[in-house]
């Protein structure tokens, strides 16, 4: 089986999530960031995993525009979705499910939320300051759930 990890990272934690679970899956992994490659061809693929970091609630727009270019064939694939971030878990499915099209929401073998990071060296003035202020976060803090990473994986090599 042929499987297709692509994802949109800004500071590196769902790439390094992305790589984490390209690695647990079984068969033939390719790993793409949507940042550096535009022009992919989904259609080769059996599975597709699609991840992306949030923002203020939303998803990076590399992951929105590629999953409104490529519906019509992802429709007929079997679908991983996971986001990245330092939501809070009331806010997690919330966002899952505002940031994914409705159609391939319903046809997804996993959902699932793999963590996030605050890597203030990566960071503008301006986020830090946003970041200090809302998460009362004031040093580098990494939340990647390797549980949810094994589980995710898991639920997709069942497939």
């Amino acid at each position: 089986m042929n499987t297709l990890v692509v994802y949109a990272s800004k500071y590196g934690c769902t790439e390094k999530c992305a790589k984490m679970v390209a690695k647990a899956l079984k068969d033939n992994v390719d790993l793409i960031s949507l940042k550096n490659v535009k022009d992919i061809e989904v259609s080769k693929y059996d599975r597709i995993i699609i991840g992306g970091s949030i923002y203020i609630g939303k998803i990076q727009k590399e992951v929105t525009e590629f999953c409104s270019r490529h519906l019509d064939i992802l429709k007929n694939k079997s679908i991983g979705l996971f986001i990245c971030g330092m939501q809070d878990n009331d806010a997690i499915e919330a966002e899952i499910n505002t940031n994914f099209p409705r159609e391939l929401l319903e046809i997804a073998k996993a959902k699932e939320h793999l963590g996030g990071e605050f890597i203030f060296d990566k960071m503008n003035f301006f986020e830090k300051t946003i970041v200090k202020k809302i998460s009362k976060v004031t040093s580098n803090k990494s939340n990647i759930s390797e549980d949810n990473i094994h589980k995710f994986a898991k639920a997709m090599n069942s497939i």
